[in-house]
């Protein structure tokens, strides 16, 4: 005989339990797959705490493919990443300092330097082949206005003409480097997203 104020296990349950143990359970299964994908979509921003980026992001994210299909810059994208400088006038002093540092930058990736390729995107002045073939081995030079144009108008409005972009071998235009930038901070954001990428 009871007195009618007990329950069984069921209805001892706190109401919204059931729901609680289904949200921990596939927090527990499902947690780590979100976590993977966010570090591979927007995993190029994340950073261990104190660590910056040295280049500027170049968000939203352009697909050179998409906007300039034609562009002869693919050929060379095909599985490699891009260390690109672009210099519309003759190429002087400042050019020549650019193209130093490109090719310096490359080297001390290391074992890395293979998936990069150095592009020099020039104007409408040919660049001393001269000076390309003894000095400058493995660089691409090409002529391009329209992709000349999508890179000055995606230069951060804060950081002066004459820097560095980097782009991935999807085609993306992942960033932008400074004139001035030491190339030992270039290579270690280089490093950095050659590390998070499974592509190139």
């Amino acid at each position: 005989m009871t007195d009618g104020t007990a329950t069984d296990g069921i209805h001892d349950r706190k109401p919204g339990a059931g729901r609680v143990q289904f949200l921990l359970i596939a927090t527990v299964f499902f947690g780590p797959l979100l976590f993977a994908t966010w570090l591979y979509y927007g995993g190029v921003a994340l950073q261990p705490q104190a660590r910056t980026n040295h280049g500027a992001l170049l968000e939203p994210i352009v697909n050179l493919r998409d906007r300039l299909p034609e562009s002869a810059v693919h050929a060379e994208n095909d599985g490699h990443w891009l260390l690109l400088y672009a210099n519309e006038s003759a190429c002087g002093e400042p050019c020549a300092k650019a193209l130093y540092t490109i090719r310096q930058s490359r080297l001390m990736l290391g074992q890395e330097m293979q998936r990069v390729t150095r592009i020099f995107l020039h104007g409408e002045t040919p660049p001393d082949t001269l000076l390309i073939a003894s000095e400058h081995e493995g660089l691409v030079t090409l002529e391009d206005a329209a992709l000349s144009g999508i890179l000055a108008a995606k230069r951060p409005a804060g950081l002066e003409p004459g820097g560095y972009y980097l782009i991935d071998p999807l085609s993306n235009l992942v960033m932008y480097f400074r004139p001035d930038i030491n190339p030992s901070d270039m290579v270690d954001d280089i490093k950095h997203l050659l590390r998070l990428s499974q592509i190139g």
